[in-house]
């Protein structure tokens, strides 16, 4: 029995039951198969917290069309999936469910914590595993894996001990990135840098004269944004070529306040250009400052607790917070007359990423990873081709953050997460990294020992994805086959966080890179270009647009246009133009269907038949250069330039030419060759372009795909189309282009001309050349239909033509069409009259107004302007009547 597509295309109504299909018959699953290639993409884990948002659809429909287009072509593609602990956010949804509750987390204790947390995992973690599903994303859920899971616990466990081992990994007292509401340290490339307007104070600090008093006429003054740092302060610097302070060598200052005596110290870090020259030296809080301080042996003071108010090192100002003792010490230095002026200042201050608090650069006792000498492989695979970053100019990126990379903070002060496997003797404190609890220190002979507090940097897990998540640290066979993958797709945005992170730790744990390519895309943004935010209030939800548009809708906007590394404006126009696309599919599908007999085959296995006409040849070779340029351009990873030479060919040159023009051949029965051979084209045609669609579009096609034909179970596990020769039809396309140019410029007369479409006219093609008259004879049936033609006439000259004919001029040809077939001559006349006359009136209304001095006077000058350009128009279109009268009237 003969099957049919619904009469409307509902998304709703075919998404959800598909997808189920899909899974239930393990299409996304990738076992072990040395016969086949592999390619293997991992999923950026997206964080247990998270709900689906454009980045997320954008970036996991990118990976989609590359795991299907690979899928097709015969590789053995695995899209390995799972989600990140994300131990800071976690952390905090965790702690507000539990003050809703009235509980603090510290009476709670760590394993209850920690009990509730992985009952929250359970709860809500698996949501945007579902939302990607809706998007039609084809990831091996059967392998799905999680951050903190026995085997990624194991992995880390493994590098972390491996490493400190080795001396990469060490404790040390460093400057971090404090954030005072987390209340954890943050690496570098969670602080994100927003502009602020501030302040910049203009202090002065008194020299000590050489008898040990205070002088009270000389000073060292400087400018700084954060004058509470002060009471940190362990020196002033400057630059040892500055003639200015030759005189302050080896003198020192009080510091205010505090009334502690700071050495004047000569660093090359100062720079002599910038305000004084000189520079307060505080290294238990600025990053540059610990540098200086480590080159002079300076005291490192922390003035701040965990929460940003002043500790006990900040003498009667202990418990303020810093704000509030920013103001308290401005407030004094000023009455001690001590403050030189406040300047209004704008300046990048760093935030955190997660809560957008001001971090604290603040000296703590924490676990670093060394990064001086780990850092050289993942410098060396870039600079020499062995990882390709794509778009290219993402290099200066990524070298800009290897060159200047420091040490990388992993601990974190968090319960949740990846806890740090080093034990500290109760007796002596001797520190012992072990993947297991020791029994006895190496020191004293103890056997108690308590574990570190802290957890591991979320992102200390995610590096090391590409190869935990396949089995390491054991020798698995799908480590063996899948490893290394192939192609990273990720946001430009994260590229310090996780990208570089992967192939330092890749090189270091697997001797080889993690992935060939990194493909980056950028930000989705709204119509006005603007990032979307909550602050804002412009998010879109891709699950609304799912809901409205279908997801096949909502992967075709996110592609279309879309170029490797740019951001891209959503509109929702942009969707329903989508959605017209996936209708005039869907309706073309439709039609070829209802002309199909009803025991019809299909086409899909057929072999070429006999009788194809030019019309069928040029379609099956534009279809074939598609195929062929599609190809290239997906292996190359321009996904945006794909989709659009399919988009164009189905809409542009299937439907709105091929299928429009053996209309007249479905429709005759008289000559069954024909009529067989345009279904055979007209179907060969749709599946190969189904196919070149799927990555884009899954579900459409494989709705119409798997209700066509019944050779093949589903479009994605059929294969990818492939150029062949025997589809190279390059006369036959030349030709049937020749009478699209025709046919083109026949319309544009006609509407030019404002004819009917249902006024039919002769039409004359004239030429010296057999070749090209012969192309028009063969097309008669097609051409005739589309250039709106009662009849068609093809000549060497132009005998029996009519002066007054209009005409279109070809490369190799002219169409002639009589004026009179065109227009009812006296009614063009009679109507043309008529405009005559009502322009005549419009032109004396817009003389009489614009002579008439109170209009002028009085008339706000954009009125006047818009009379004088009404006036032109009038004129304009006035002697065009005119000179179209003249000519009707010869």
């Amino acid at each position: 029995m003969k099957k049919e597509l619904a009469k409307t295309y509902d998304p709703k109504n075919i998404e959800s039951r598909l997808y189920s299909n899909w899974e239930a018959k393990k299409y996304f699953h990738a076992e072990v198969d040395e016969t086949k290639k592999p390619f293997t993409i991992v999923i950026p884990p997206p964080n247990i917290t998270g709900k689906l948002h454009m980045g997320h659809a954008l970036d996991n429909t990118m990976q989609d069309i590359l795991i299907r287009f690979k899928r097709m072509q015969g590789y053995n593609a695995l899209w390995q999936p799972g989600t990140d602990h994300a131990s800071i956010a976690t952390e905090v949804k965790i702690i507000d469910a539990l003050k809703a509750e009235g509980i603090d987390k510290r009476d709670l204790g760590r394993e209850k914590f920690l009990e509730r947390a992985w009952e929250w995992k359970k709860e809500y973690g698996g949501t945007i595993i579902q939302q990607l599903k809706k998007m039609g994303s084809s990831c091996d859920w059967d392998r799905e894996r999680f951050t903190m899971d026995e085997g990624c616990n194991e992995a880390v466990t493994e590098v972390f001990c491996k490493m400190h081992e080795k001396g990469y990994i060490y404790k040390g007292s460093r400057i971090v990135n404090w954030c005072p509401v987390c209340k954890t340290s943050i690496s570098d490339a969670e602080v994100e840098y927003e502009e602020q307007a501030g302040h910049l104070w203009h202090i002065k600090y008194p020299v000590i004269n050489e008898d040990g008093s205070v002088s009270d006429t000389e000073f060292i003054e400087f400018a700084t944004t954060r004058p509470e740092t002060m009471l940190g302060d362990t020196a002033v610097a400057v630059n040892p070529d500055d003639d200015r302070y030759k005189n302050f060598k080896g003198k020192k200052v009080l510091l205010p306040i505090v009334n502690r005596e700071l050495p004047i110290v000569e660093d090359s870090y100062v720079d002599m250009e910038f305000g004084t020259g000189v520079v307060k030296i505080t290294p238990g809080h600025d990053p540059n400052d610990f540098e200086v301080g480590k080159r002079h042996n300076l005291e490192e003071i922390n003035i701040l607790n965990d929460d940003a108010t002043i500790n006990a090192n900040g003498g009667k100002f202990e418990g303020m917070d810093r704000y509030a003792a920013r103001e308290a010490i401005v407030k004094e230095l000023d009455e001690m007359g001590l403050l030189v002026e406040i300047e209004d200042y704008s300046h990048n201050v760093g935030t955190h990423d997660r809560c957008h608090t001001t971090v604290e650069p603040m000296i703590k006792a924490q676990w670093f990873v060394k990064m001086d000498e780990l850092i050289k492989p993942a410098v060396k695979a870039v600079k020499e081709g062995e990882i390709k970053l794509i778009p290219p100019r993402m290099e200066k990126t990524y070298f800009n953050w290897t060159d200047n990379i420091r040490d990388w903070c992993i601990s974190r002060q968090l319960w949740w997460g990846h806890r740090i496997p080093a034990y500290y003797c109760d007796k002596c404190g001797e520190v012992v990294v072990s993947k297991t609890t020791p029994t006895v220190c190496p020191k004293c002979g103890e056997t108690h020992f308590t574990q570190d507090p802290d957890t591991l940097d979320t992102w200390f897990s995610s590096a090391l994805w590409p190869f935990e998540t396949l089995g390491w640290p054991h020798d698995t066979k799908e480590l063996k086959y899948f490893f290394p993958t192939d192609v990273l797709v990720t946001g430009y945005d994260i590229i310090f966080f996780w990208v570089i992170r992967m192939i330092f730790s890749s090189y270091e744990n697997m001797g080889t890179y993690p992935f060939h390519t990194v493909l980056f895309h950028g930000l989705v943004r709204d119509s006005q270009g603007r990032k979307m935010s909550k602050s804002l209030g412009n998010g879109i939800d891709p699950l609304d647009i799912i809901e409205n548009y279908g997801a096949d809708a909502l992967r075709l906007t996110l592609i279309t246009g879309n170029a490797p590394g740019n951001d891209m404006r959503f509109y929702n126009e942009r969707v329903e133009n989508s959605r017209n696309f996936a209708n005039k599919v869907w309706n073309a599908s439709r039609f070829i269907m209802m002309n199909m007999a009803e025991d019809a085959k299909s086409a899909i296995h057929q072999d070429m038949p006999e009788g194809l006409e030019p019309v069928d040849k040029w379609i099956l070779s534009k279809l074939n250069n598609t195929v062929k340029e599609v190809t290239e351009n997906m292996e190359h990873y321009e996904l945006g330039i794909a989709v659009q030479k399919v988009y164009d060919f189905i809409w542009d040159e299937f439907c709105d030419w091929y299928i429009e023009m053996v209309k007249p051949r479905l429709y005759n029965s008289d000559d069954a060759v024909s009529h067989e051979a345009a279904l055979w084209t007209l179907q060969t045609v749709l599946l190969n372009a189904l196919k070149l669609l799927h990555p884009y579009m899954p579900f459409i096609t494989e709705e119409i795909f798997c209700t066509m034909q019944d050779e093949e179970e589903s479009i994605m596990i059929s294969d990818w189309p492939v150029y062949k020769d025997e589809w190279n039809f390059a006369a036959d396309e030349k030709s049937i282009e020749t009478i699209k140019e025709a046919v083109r410029g026949i319309r544009n007369v006609r509407t030019q001309m404002n004819v009917a479409p249902s006024r039919k006219a002769k039409v004359f093609v004239v030429s010296d050349k057999d070749d090209v008259l012969d192309i028009f004879r063969t097309g008669k049936l097609f051409f005739e239909s589309l250039a709106y033609a009662s009849e068609s006439v093809c000549q060497k000259d132009k005998e029996g033509i009519a002066e007054d004919a209009v005409s279109v001029v070809l490369a190799d040809a002219t169409v002639y069409i009589p004026f009179s077939d065109l227009v009812d001559l006296s009614a063009e006349i009679e109507r043309l009259t008529k405009e005559q006359k009502r322009l005549e009136g419009e032109l004396k209304r817009s003389q009489n107004m614009l002579s008439n001095e109170k209009f002028l006077s009085k008339a706000p000058a954009e009125k006047i302007a818009e009379e004088k350009e009404k006036q032109q128009k009038y004129q304009q279109t006035y002697d065009q009547v005119t000179e179209r009268l003249a000519q009707l009237t010869k």
